[in-house]
């Protein structure tokens, strides 16, 4: 509970010229708050691309926010609580930008014994001294004393996914890299990769059956005017081929369409033909959660069902080369188990140990990792408080990397449909970055998984680009 006492006005109290003021400065936890409780989503206040074309500065408060004040100050003020609101008339004369200081203030003008309403004349000022509202409220005034403490408003989480479009806007700015969309015969994975293309992130190079390809363009109103297209003749096909651009230097990352990542990744794997390293490929979803402070890297969550030691550890590399790419220069890698104590029983607790142990020794580079952390103490500052746990990793992880695929994958859905995150997913360790997005994702998601392949393909052709033919 806060510890603001509110103490309210009875009818008898107030007197002409008795007056209450209030002064705040607009933030934009305000107008996406007042946008949520009323509806008013005018693009003037909320549009992201407005507020890139015209500046934080020239976007502002929708004029309501303004009477909703005047209606703080009747509540809370004068009269205070047990206010009844009748009505209000208000005229809006100027914008409120966004950190802008106003001043609201009421004055009571009018009082009518008979049905204890009382007329307050209403005037906001900005930080320069003019007005920007004018007008009149009118209330029933409370006949009986109250003297309470303010209760606290309900927590309020403004659902952001700011983190993702910071790396499509950082795509923007580098030329589109050849993707391979293996087999985009539905209109979900075509209209991704069609998208991606307008946002100027990919050229892709679509590759599955003609015929199929064309229908699905018509029957969802796609235009393939100006695409590549490679025909052949189905899904394995088509597999096969998008891996065989990319060993030619025709491609620089894959996409994956309507068929079963397995039947994609039998073909990246394979020996003779394939796109492997000298790592294991790996998966990861760079994952948008509006209650956590940055960008989060879940892994392993589709690839390997039940890794050991060794794939534990490429799992982490990988991982750790992924953010470097994104710009985190020294990740923090919660390698994450049921409890945070080492117990011989439970072998993900001795592999957290063993993976910490070889970060020390330099098998492990350019991050820092500790585990085992359960998931509360590998979140939380606070739960690794108090559980004692001295960690420069604890509640500030970067990567968390769990320790089968099953957990990765309930942990990565759960924050997607219970935490409302957005999850971009990648497989790694292979030539090329493999976009990896579902039906179920959104247009933010599937742009941001091409986002992230952008940024690992152009990063990677700086350093060794593929040589056509190879």
């Amino acid at each position: 509970m806060s510890s603001e006492i509110l103490q309210n006005h009875c009818f008898d109290e107030i007197n002409i010229g008795d007056t209450a003021t209030i002064t705040h400065t607009l933030t934009l936890r305000d107008v996406q708050l007042f946008a949520a409780v009323s509806g008013d989503i005018s693009p003037t206040q909320l549009d992201s691309e407005l507020d890139r074309q015209l500046g934080p500065s020239d976007l502002g408060a929708q004029s309501m926010w303004l009477g909703a004040q005047v209606s703080g100050l009747l509540g809370n003020q004068l009269p205070g609580p047990g206010t009844v609101h009748s009505g209000q008339d208000l005229e809006f004369l100027a914008p409120v930008p966004i950190g802008e200081k106003v001043t609201i203030s009421i004055t009571a003008t009018a009082r009518d014994a008979a049905s204890r309403r009382v007329t307050f004349d209403c005037r906001g000022l900005n930080a320069r001294g003019e007005t920007i509202m004018t007008g009149t409220a009118r209330v029933i005034a409370p006949q009986v004393k109250i003297r309470m403490q303010r209760p606290d408003a309900a927590q309020v989480s403004i659902q952001s996914h700011d983190n993702l479009e910071r790396f499509v806007e950082r795509c923007q700015q580098l030329p589109p890299v050849s993707v391979a969309v293996v087999h985009p015969c539905d209109e979900s994975s075509l209209a991704a990769a069609l998208a991606a293309k307008r946002e100027g992130l990919i050229e892709p190079i679509l590759v599955g059956p003609l015929a199929r390809l064309r229908a699905v363009a018509e029957q969802a109103g796609l235009d393939l005017a100006g695409v590549q297209i490679e025909d052949v003749a189905h899904s394995h096909a088509a597999a096969f081929r998008a891996v065989e651009l990319v060993r030619r230097g025709k491609a620089t990352a894959l996409m994956k369409g309507s068929l079963h990542t397995d039947e994609l990744m039998a073909e990246v794997v394979s020996r003779e033909t394939g796109l492997r390293t000298e790592r294991r490929i790996t998966h990861a979803f760079l994952m948008d959660v509006p209650t956590y402070h940055k960008p989060l890297i879940v892994t392993d969550a589709a690839i390997n069902i039940a890794p050991d030691l060794d794939t534990k550890r490429d799992i982490c590399q990988n991982a750790i080369d992924l953010a470097h790419v994104l710009g985190i220069e020294r990740p923090k890698v919660a390698i994450i188990c049921a409890v945070e104590s080492i117990n011989s029983r439970m072998v993900c607790t001795t592999d957290a140990a063993s993976l910490c142990k070889m970060a020390d020794r330099g098998q492990i580079s350019g991050a820092i990792l500790d585990g085992p952390l359960a998931l509360d103490n590998a979140i939380s500052k606070e739960a690794a408080r108090i559980k004692k746990i001295d960690s420069a990793v604890a509640g500030d992880p970067d990567i968390v990397v769990v320790p089968d695929l099953a957990a990765g994958n309930i942990l990565a859905k759960q924050l997607t449909f219970m935490s409302n995150a957005d999850g971009a997913g990648v497989v790694l360790g292979a030539r090329v970055p493999i976009i990896l997005t579902s039906r179920a994702d959104n247009r933010r998601t599937k742009l941001a998984s091409c986002a992230v392949a952008v940024l690992m393909a152009t990063a990677a052709a700086a350093q060794s680009p593929i040589k056509a033919g190879a």
